[in-house]
């Protein structure tokens, strides 16, 4: 450089070379502390608000019952499945449930003559008690009693015979298609409603007596009977008559079967058939 191009005589400025930058070596991959089988965390996802149906089924579903619960519950099913069941039968088997009014109010009044009944039979033990209590013989009234009471027993027994009003129940069976248990259904129907002594073609009924064999050939306590099956009763006829002729009775039943079955009432009716007193083998009486 001359003295024309630096008057001042400075020094010449030289230019320093700019350090070029250096390469950064690529950064090292972070490590992940994480196990291995742990699995990757989902990310947070914020929870969208429930309605107040999702928030009901949320409580109610599922449910949270306890054993007492359970038990109750099972116990009330049980319950309410036995009460309909029950319904259910006596709604199907009832045989009033085509009656007619006058047949219910008829048999509303054969419950009330039962009923009456027992109410009379209350009172005259209560009056016996009375005359044994006031009489002034009581030996002699208590022998009285005791001898009225053997002679109601020998006919309940069937070993005294019988009369008083009553009515005569004849079963005509012309195809032999009477079984024996339609017989001892009359029986009963006769006991319910109040009958005191019973024969059957000759043959005298009591509590012990039963029915065997087929239709055509049955039996009555081992003996044999034929058609028509003839049934002299003793009772009131306003409460038997009534009790065989009830919707699904009797009767009613027997004409079913193509069988006739005619009942008559009659101030007097003689059961004369007798069945042989039994002596016991072992029992004695304990007052001897």
């Amino acid at each position: 450089m001359n003295s024309e191009e630096n008057p001042k005589g400075e020094e010449p400025v030289v230019p320093q070379p700019q350090p070029q930058p250096q390469p950064q070596p690529p950064a090292a991959p972070q490590s992940d502390t994480r196990d291995a089988d742990e699995p990757p965390t989902a990310p947070v996802v914020a929870a969208e608000p429930q309605t107040g149906r999702q928030r009901l089924l949320a409580v109610l579903w599922p449910p949270r019952v306890t054993r007492a619960q359970l038990i109750v519950a099972v116990l009330l099913f049980v319950l309410g499945l036995g009460l309909a069941i029950q319904v259910r039968s006596n709604s199907d088997n009832s045989a009033l449930r085509g009656a007619r009014q006058e047949d219910l109010v008829r048999i509303l009044d054969e419950l009330d003559n039962r009923t009456q009944r027992l109410e009379d039979e209350k009172q005259r033990l209560e009056d016996q008690r009375t005359e044994l209590e006031n009489s002034s013989d009581q030996a002699e009234e208590a022998r009285r009693q005791t001898l009225q009471k053997e002679q109601q027993l020998g006919i309940l027994a069937g070993t005294v015979a019988a009369e008083g009003p009553g009515i005569t129940l004849t079963i005509l069976d012309p195809n032999g298609i009477v079984e024996p248990d339609m017989l001892l259904d009359a029986i009963q129907e006769l006991r319910a409603a109040g009958a005191e002594a019973i024969s059957v073609n000759d043959v005298r009924v009591v509590a012990d007596s039963y029915f065997s064999g087929t239709a055509g050939d049955i039996q009555v306590d081992g003996k044999r009977i034929t058609a028509p099956y003839r049934f002299k009763v003793i009772g009131k006829p306003q409460d038997l008559e009534p009790a065989l002729n009830i919707p699904g009775g009797v009767v009613q039943t027997l004409e079913k079967e193509q069988a006739t079955a005619t009942v008559a009432r009659s101030d007097k009716i003689v059961v004369d058939a007798l069945r042989p007193a039994e002596r016991p083998d072992y029992a004695r009486s304990s007052s001897q």
